[in-house]
């Protein structure tokens, strides 16, 4: 492929990238947002840790459920129509989460909101495939998931200066008018293009998964981006804002802002490796290499978290949200492995295993807490430990096995 063809043109940038980017910035707002406020709901509605997990990963469950179906409606309908109408949704459980008055509907509500932003990575990966150049993929996944990393920042310090004001309850009004407003950008501005491959009948659509999960290299690239960001996302969005103040002795203002610095590391990373994983490539060290480098670094500093090493311990935060990041290489690893209209189901079965090990991650960690003794309001370093630690634990095995794997050419 020459250098023209090679170009990313400003005017796809704008019609394509730009509104599956709004939707994703709120993605991952959602996601994060109740590390900040989980203190608040936990002393409005009286809950316990593994009720704060359960209510907190009710999203992930959605999201993990709704993978399969949507990356069989990606491939039929195409990104532009799935993702606008599940925005809506995101919308409705917005404004369910900021009316509930019980943890039923705080949890429906939840849940909802994962439903509609289920398809914002997968979605435009499968939009990025239609309208791009295969070579510049691994590129704009990594501005994309920026994009995404700063609505995680967003939803950290500037969130807990805002409660004061305004209260959670307001923030989620506002943010199901958001919703609605990406929903509109996307259905509006980005334009169809023919979907590749001729329709098939439902039946052999979801038959097709069999084939993906059949293949053992499939298994060798994902199950190390499964257990490495299921944890970061079960850490991000809720437990480290708790393991801050709970283990590192910091305040609600000071954990905020460390939950800032590692969301905006991961902002960093992903532009990194995104760029890395394609220039890395033309220069002959392949971007399973990298997937390798970066998952191995990401596992080392959270040891160091596990640990609770405090020498250097921004150091070792901020290089494990850099990191962890690199697991979004296994997307471009998968990509040439399967015939071109099965994509978004490649993709989708990727995000079922991850979001579906996200849910039992972020809930797991609140269980095993719950075992140990909560002293004034402080959940127990002992029972951060043993959490963390397994997780580590699980990483290690995924990634022995990935190691002697050589990428596909």
């Amino acid at each position: 492929m020459n250098r023209h063809e090679d170009r990313l043109a400003p005017k796809l940038l704008l019609a394509v990238f730009l509104p599956f980017a709004t939707g994703y910035f709120l993605s991952f707002f959602f996601r994060n947002v109740n590390a900040v406020i989980a203190k608040d709901l936990a002393r409005e509605f009286s809950l316990t840790p593994s009720e704060i997990g359960l209510l907190t990963s009710a999203y992930l469950f959605a999201f993990a459920l709704a993978q399969l179906p949507v990356g069989v409606l990606l491939d039929r309908y195409g990104p532009r129509r799935v993702m606008a109408s599940l925005l809506c949704v995101a919308g409705g459980g917005a404004l369910t989460f900021g009316l509930a008055q019980d943890f039923l509907v705080l949890t429906l509500g939840r849940a909802m909101i994962g439903l509609g932003v289920s398809a914002g990575l997968m979605g435009a990966i499968k939009g990025f495939s239609l309208w791009f150049p295969p070579s510049r993929l691994a590129t704009l996944n990594g501005w994309y998931i920026a994009v995404g990393g700063v609505g995680g920042m967003a939803a950290t310090a500037p969130v807990e200066a805002m409660l004061g004001t305004l209260g959670w309850r307001a923030l989620f009004y506002g943010l199901a008018l958001l919703s609605l407003f990406a929903a509109v950008f996307i259905y509006a501005a980005v334009p169809e293009k023919p979907l590749p491959g001729k329709p098939e009948p439902w039946r052999e659509q979801f038959g097709r998964l069999r084939e993906i999960f059949s293949r053992v290299d499939f298994w060798r690239i994902v199950l190390p981006l499964v257990a490495s960001h299921a944890t970061y996302q079960a850490l991000q969005g809720l437990w480290l804002g708790p393991w801050l103040t709970d283990v590192a002795g910091l305040d609600r203002a000071a954990a905020a802002n460390m939950l800032l610095g590692t969301v905006f590391a991961y902002t960093l990373g992903s532009i990194f490796f995104g760029i890395a994983g394609d220039r890395l490539a033309r220069l002959g060290l392949s971007r399973m290499t990298v997937y390798k480098l970066g998952l191995t670094t990401a596992l080392v500093s959270l040891a160091g978290i596990c640990l609770d090493v405090q020498t250097g311990r921004l150091a070792i935060i901020l290089a494990y949200g850099f990191s962890v990041i690199s697991a979004a290489l296994a997307y471009a690893l998968l990509a040439p492995r399967f015939p071109p209209e099965m994509t978004g189901r490649v993709v989708t079965a990727s995000n079922l295993l991850m979001f579906g090990a996200s849910f039992a991650c972020q809930w797991g960690i609140g269980a095993v807490l719950k075992q140990y003794p909560v002293l004034d309001g402080h959940y127990s370093p002992e029972g951060y430990s043993v959490a963390l630690g397994t997780l580590a634990l699980t990483q290690l095995v995924v990634l022995a096995w990935l190691w002697p794997m050589k990428e596909q050419q």
